[in-house]
């Protein structure tokens, strides 16, 4: 242990402590770790179930610690997590909310309803408090394919275990704001799945292009975000060679609508 003499001891603060002996570099002024953040997911509803999706990005304060973190997890057959906040509370969390629903099916010989799914996420999620309060923030997605009604269904949280059943889409994350704007223009109850999943991925792009926590997709890298659905035949991971076929269609309107005419042109592009 180090030895201080009365001028530089750090007393009870332990913050600096770790400061002071050359341990505190991932700690702020105010004492806070700087640990990694998952950003923004979206889930949003279609004729035949949800769809969710989720960007790449895990950043710590200004740096980006991860570029492939999938944030959008499979909870089991008929529902799946999307989470944003404090990455490694956010992970343990839904470890072991898919071990409650395994083990409930096991010991019950029958799958938990998706009400009662989303109940227990939430009290998951209050129990989280304690460490919310101290900056670990966890806030999920949960969306899954209610048997019982035959529809997709959405419920979003709040940091105290606040359950929330969405009717149409939800979003969180630091992009969320851009990203339920982007879904709340051109989301209809009709979407067929390609349409809602050209949504989320539209969703997701206008986040990362307005939000520098949220990534986008990395052609380069062949990383992507990632996006599900959940139907009545289960969950399923949209393959990234659909996704990067999706994605290049965007970046193309995209390049298309930013165009300028040269000077002198007209709108057709022609000299005038």
């Amino acid at each position: 242990m180090p030895f201080f003499d009365p001028a530089t001891d750090p007393g009870s603060n332990f913050p600096e402590l770790l400061r002071r002996s050359g341990l505190g570099s991932a700690i702020d002024a105010a004492g806070t770790i700087d640990v990694p953040h998952a950003t923004t997911c979206v889930a949003l509803r279609y004729a035949d179930g949800v769809v969710m999706a989720g960007d790449r990005r895990a950043t710590s304060g200004n740096l980006i610690s991860h570029r492939s973190m999938e944030k959008v997890v499979q909870a089991d057959r008929y529902s799946g997590v999307a989470i944003a906040g404090a990455a490694g509370p956010a992970m343990e969390m839904i470890r072991l909310f898919q071990l409650q629903l395994e083990h409930y099916e096991k010991v019950e010989g029958a799958t938990l309803s998706l009400e009662g799914k989303a109940n227990q996420l939430s009290a998951m999620v209050r129990g989280n408090l304690p460490a919310a309060m101290q900056g670990m923030v966890v806030v999920p997605i949960f969306a899954g394919y209610d048997l019982r009604r035959s529809v997709g269904r959405l419920f979003a949280y709040d940091v105290t275990g606040g359950r929330y059943e969405e009717r149409e889409y939800v979003a969180t994350g630091s992009g969320s704001l851009h990203a339920s704007t982007v879904i709340k223009v051109g989301f209809n109850a009709d979407l067929d799945r390609g349409q809602a999943i050209d949504l989320a991925a539209r969703s997701l792009w206008e986040a990362a292009d307005a939000d520098s926590a949220t990534g986008g997709p990395d052609a380069l890298r062949g990383i992507y975000p990632v996006v599900a659905t959940v139907t009545g035949d289960g969950w399923q991971r949209v393959d990234d060679g659909e996704l990067a076929t999706r994605f290049e269609s965007i970046a193309s309107e995209v390049l298309a609508r930013s165009e300028v005419p040269a000077p002198g042109a007209d709108a057709g592009g022609e000299p005038s």
